[in-house]
This record gives structure tokens, C-alpha cells and sequence, in this order.
């Protein structure tokens, strides 16, 4: 496991060249280390061809880089302490350092990103995560990745993507080879599409999307910030109560309850299933309304747009932006736990700080955590200090599955000019949801050739599933499961869309829940919480304020949930939470206690 885990990161590749160089010092033979001297030029040569914008700094620059930012610390308290330099923690310490605040970010990594981080080898710049990117229009206030940028005065070139998906579904009496469908950046000819496919639901397919529509034009016309603060809430009801009614009438309701006024073709109901399930995981029954709108009308409205370099260059360019506005960011900063003293509002405890693994203790007016919400309160924060908001947290959410990841390096012959970016493959309606079911493609390649060598794509292919399937089991066992699910993959999309595939293979690397776990720090490797049961659309999930004061989350364990446009807003509500509190920004003390009183009375009705 460790060492098939580890060969997913730049790390491996550190040790394979130290373990080379040993090989050439002791070896007795001069035409063999003449050889292996060779390979590692070669290998150095090819490395810094491609890496040139996203190659991690050494090691030893980490270590000067934290040693400065701990000696720096010293007898300082921040006024905000970010735990984890995911896309959540990153947009949250973006959007504070604008307003002046001193922040510094604590990643337990060498690299930023969490999820939206990458790997190299081979020539090739991987993403970890998805490769569809949201939040990157120009108009707007859903464009939440751009508008991040732009608070620390930064921009990215971006490529776009004439379609969000091509879906390659079960085969029907309607659909004997299968339901292909198109999401195209262009909504018309989308709805055009899909109603070819269910001509006898035209009116229906219009209204669900239509509904959307409303939900996602409202979000578009408000400045989005916390909803937790009163006063901005007031505000944005005055400058246009319509949109802040109609999102209030969908805020209880499922994407699925939704669909189901209007439509009655199951298959086309188990479309809108794979619509959400595709970055939700879970159903349309089970998916909030206003995620839905979010997702539905942005890949039209802003469209799907990668960064050029890779999806990595995003946290990268972010870290720049922070960095110039006076925040610091650590590397192998390894959070252990966060400090309390009692002295909170009514006896609470109240956070003050947190410790690094090393014994380093550091202090702020503020603790963001952008770790999962297990990770948060079962692991930093004492047993003693969980509120009991938390424990029934627990009880109404549990975590999401895990991915099965293959970056599958192939000969560009086999990807015809007609294929798309990003692919989905599913042959059984029953296996949606099942581990291993639903299969995600993305061949970021397609979109910018830059990220792998000429002549080749990248197929990064990828499947949910438990950790649990993954214990247990010899290094030898792991191995050998590890092929033989990639050969699966490999062989359902050969039958899907990319025949030949097999065969044209030169590399693939393989990550299992394990590794995710590993590597991005999260619990059973989850990428966040999804309902334990049929939710009251988004009532029940926390915003970012926590019952210990001082503590804050952020993240897909926060509104509005899951992928990096949904973690960008969770950034943005929670430094404007967080500002409001430490007086950076206007806040109302009444109307505040309120507020939190009738957001805890809502939570437990759910």
C-alpha cells in the first residue's frame, strides 16, 4: 500500500533518484554508472520540461520557507490561523487578506490545493481531482473562482470547454444503443438534445430546467457572502427581495421533488438522477434545489473552463495572490490540535490557536478549519469541547465514498477529434450509486495538450468507492486488486467510446481510497458529507460558524457542499463571517444572536 500510494506523488520520485545515485556511487561497474548517470540526466532533462510552472519548491525550501514563518509567529497572535490550504481555505485567507486581515494558512502537504492539487510523471502534469472546472466566467457574481483571483489581484488564462459532459448511459427500449447525450456550453442546443431523446417530455424538461433557472438567476444577483450575517441578508432584501424570496421557497426543497412535478419517463427521471449523482453522489431525491440551479445554469451561463497548465496552477497562482497581500502560507505544517480556553459566550469553550505535530503552538482571534468535519471534531478538537451541534451533525450526514483514480497515459491516435473532455459511463441503471458503478473520464488533454507530451493523452479515469474494500488486505493482495479494477475501467471505456484503448497504454498509475486518505487528509479518503437520510433541501447543512467560538469551518463540510466552485463559495461566506466577528466588517451583536438562534431551531426541526 505505502509504496504504491506514495509512487502517486512527486515524493516517490525523490526517493527513486536518491536510491539511483546510491546505485551509481557504489556500484564497481563504470559502464553501468555510466548508464544509470545517463538515465538520471535524461530523467532531470524531461522532468524540467513540463515543470517549469508547477514543480514543487525542495525540500529544503520548505523547511527555510516554515522555519521563517514559525520564527515570524513568534509572540504573534493572527487573526486568522487556516487549517489545511485546500480551495476552501485558500479562497477564505484570499477574500481576508483583501480586507487587510494577517492570515497564515497551515498545509500539511508540500503543495496547496487539497483535491485541486496535481502530481507529475512520465512528462505529465495529473490532476488529483476533477478536471471540470466551474467559476471561471467573466459576468456575473456566480463566477466565484475569478472573483477570488481578482481580490488578490490575480488572473488565469483559461481554455473552454464546448460541453460540460457527454453521457454514455443505459440502453432502453427507447434507447437500444444506449442513452448518449450531450451537455453542451450552449443551453439551447442542450435542451434541443435531450428533448430528441424524450420528445413526449418537452414541456416537462423545459419547466424543470426552467426552475433552474430561477434559482441560479437569483444566486446571480446577489452579492454572494454569508448568509449567516444579518445585515448583508437585510441588505441584499431590500436591493432585490424577488430573488431573495424565490431562493427561500426552494431552500427546503430536492432537485428531485422538483423534477418529479413535471416529468413521469423514468429514464429520463434517472437521467436527472445521473445530472446531480455526477457531482453530488447522491440522487436527485437527495440533492438540494439550490445546488442544482447552481450547477445546471453556471455550465451554460459561465461555462466549463480549465486552467490552462492544469487544474494545479489554480491554488498555486491563489498562494502568489496571498502572499503579495501580506498572508503566509506553511508547508509540511502538520495541525494536531486546536487550542481552547473556557471563556466562550456562556461558558463555551473558545478557540485561541492550534499545536503542530513538532509542539509548536501558534496563536489567533480566529481558526478556520478547512479539514473535514470528522477530521475537525473528532481528531484536533478535545472529546470534551465537541458541542452537541456537531454530535447531531454526525447523525444527520455521513461521509460520501472515496474514488478508485487511474491516470492512464495512451498514444493520442486512439482519442478521435470528435471525443470530448469529459465523459461519463454508466451500463445498469440499478448500479448508480454502487462502488465501482458510475464511471467519470477526463481527458484534460483534449482541451490543453500542454500537460502531457506530444503525441500522447492523459485519460484520468475514476470510480467511487469505500475505503473499507481497500483494508484488510496483503501489499500483494492491494496490488494485484489495483490492476485488475483499472483493467475493468479500461475495458468499459473501450466499449463505451475509446476502443482500442487497451492497447494503447504506454503508462498508468493507480489510487485507491487509501491513497486519497493519505495524501489529501481526509477521513476514509471522502470528498464531504452527504445526507444519512432524504434532507430538507439545504436546511440541515451548518454554514461556517461553529458552536465553539472562534472556530469556524469551511469547505464541502459547509453550505453549499461539494466541488470547487461549491467549496469557493463556502470560502467567501466564511471570511465574510469571519471578518464581521473580529469588527473588519459591519455586523449587528442582536441581530447576530438571533439569527444563530433561528438557524439552530431550523436544524433541529430537520
Amino acid at each position: 500500500s505505502s509504496s504504491s500510494s506514495s509512487s502517486w506523488r512527486t515524493s516517490v520520485e525523490c526517493r527513486r533518484r536518491r536510491t539511483e545515485w546510491k546505485a551509481v556511487t557504489s556500484s564497481r561497474s563504470s559502464a553501468r554508472r555510466s548508464r544509470v548517470l545517463k538515465e538520471l540526466s535524461a530523467s532531470a532533462s524531461s522532468s524540467s520540461s513540463t515543470s517549469s510552472s508547477l514543480s514543487p519548491p525542495s525540500m529544503k525550501s520548505l523547511v527555510e520557507r516554515k522555519k521563517d514563518i514559525m520564527k515570524e509567529s513568534e509572540g504573534k497572535v493572527w487573526d486568522a490561523i487556516v487549517i489545511g490550504g485546500g480551495m476552501g481555505g485558500l479562497t477564505t485567507a484570499a477574500k481576508m487578506v483583501a480586507k487587510g486581515a494577517k492570515v497564515l494558512v497551515l498545509e500539511k502537504y508540500v503543495i496547496p490545493g487539497g483535491s485541486a492539487g496535481y502530481y507529475e510523471k512520465e512528462g505529465c502534469v495529473f490532476d488529483v481531482g476533477s478536471s471540470m472546472m466551474f467559476g471561471f466566467g467573466d459576468e456575473g457574481t456566480t463566477n466565484l473562482l475569478t472573483k477570488a483571483l481578482e481580490s488578490v489581484d490575480k488572473t488565469m488564462e483559461t481554455i473552454p470547454d464546448p460541453a460540460q459532459i457527454h453521457y454514455h448511459l443505459p440502453a432502453s427500449s427507447a434507447h437500444p444503443q444506449g442513452l448518449k447525450v450531450v451537455v453542451h456550453r450552449k443551453y439551447r442546443e442542450f435542451i434541443d438534445e435531450l428533448v430528441t431523446k424524450f420528445p413526449h417530455e418537452r414541456e416537462g424538461i423545459e419547466k424543470f430546467y426552467a426552475d433552474c433557472w430561477t434559482v441560479f438567476d437569483a444566486l446571480n444577483s446577489l452579492e454572494l457572502k454569508s448568509l449567516e450575517e444579518p445585515l448583508y441578508l437585510l441588505g441584499q432584501f431590500v436591493n432585490n427581495p424577488v430573488g431573495c424570496l424565490q431562493l427561500a421557497y426552494f431552500l427546503p426543497q430536492n432537485a428531485g421533488d422538483i423534477a418529479r412535478k413535471y416529468i413521469e419517463d423514468q429514464e429520463l427521471l434517472s437521467f436527472i438522477d445521473m445530472e446531480c449523482y455526477c457531482w453530488s453522489t447522491v440522487s436527485a431525491t437527495m440533492t438540494p434545489m439550490i445546488n442544482a440551479g447552481m450547477v445546471f445554469c453556471d455550465r451554460h451561463y459561465g461555462g466549463i473552463n480549465y486552467p490552462k497548465g492544469g487544474v494545479g496552477r489554480i491554488p498555486q497562482v491563489m498562494v502568489e495572490g496571498i502572499e503579495e497581500k501580506g498572508g503566509r502560507v506553511a508547508y509540511a505544517a502538520n495541525v494536531s490540535k486546536i487550542l481552547t480556553e473556557k471563556g466562550g459566550e456562556d461558558g463555551r469553550p473558545r478557540a485561541v490557536g492550534v499545536r503542530l505535530s513538532d509542539g509548536t503552538e501558534l496563536k489567533a482571534r480566529a481558526v478556520i478549519s478547512n479539514a473535514t468535519r470528522w477530521d475537525t471534531f473528532k481528531n484536533l478538537v478535545d472529546e470534551g469541547d465537541v458541542p452537541q451541534s456537531e454530535v447531531e451533525f454526525f447523525g444527520r450526514y455521513k461521509k460520501s465514498p472515496s474514488f478508485v483514480t487511474a491516470h492512464i497515459v495512451v498514444d493520442a491516435s486512439v482519442i478521435s477529434e470528435s471525443c470530448y473532455c469529459h465523459n461519463i459511463v454508466l451500463e445498469d441503471w440499478k448500479k448508480l450509486e454502487d462502488p465501482l458503478g458510475t464511471l467519470f473520464v477526463s481527458i484534460p488533454t483534449i482541451l490543453d495538450p500542454s500537460v502531457a507530451p506530444e503525441g500522447k493523452h492523459i485519460v484520468h479515469a475514476f470510480t467511487p468507492d469505500w475505503i473499507d474494500s481497500w483494508t484488510g488486505m496483503s501489499p500483494a493482495e492491494y496490488k494485484e486488486k489495483k490492476e485488475r479494477v483499472v483493467d475493468e475501467m479500461i475495458r468499459r471505456l473501450e466499449e463505451a467510446f475509446l476502443p482500442g484503448l487497451s492497447d494503447a497504454v504506454v503508462f498508468k498509475e493507480v489510487g485507491t481510497p487509501r491513497t486519497h486518505m493519505k495524501f489529501l487528509n481526509r477521513s476514509d479518503g471522502t470528498y464531504g458529507p452527504i445526507p444519512s437520510k432524504r434532507p430538507i433541501g439545504l436546511l440541515g447543512m451548518p454554514f461556517n460558524r461553529t458552536d465553539v467560538d472562534s472556530l469556524y469551518c469551511v469547505g464541502d463540510s459547509t453550505f453549499p457542499g461539494q466541488g470547487v466552485n461549491a467549496v469557493a463559495f463556502s470560502g467567501f461566506a466564511c471570511a465574510h463571517r469571519v471578518l464581521a466577528d473580529l469588527e473588519m466588517e459591519p455586523r449587528n451583536e442582536i441581530m447576530d444572536s438571533g439569527m444563530q438562534s433561528l438557524f439552530a431551531y431550523l436544524r433541529k426541526l430537520v
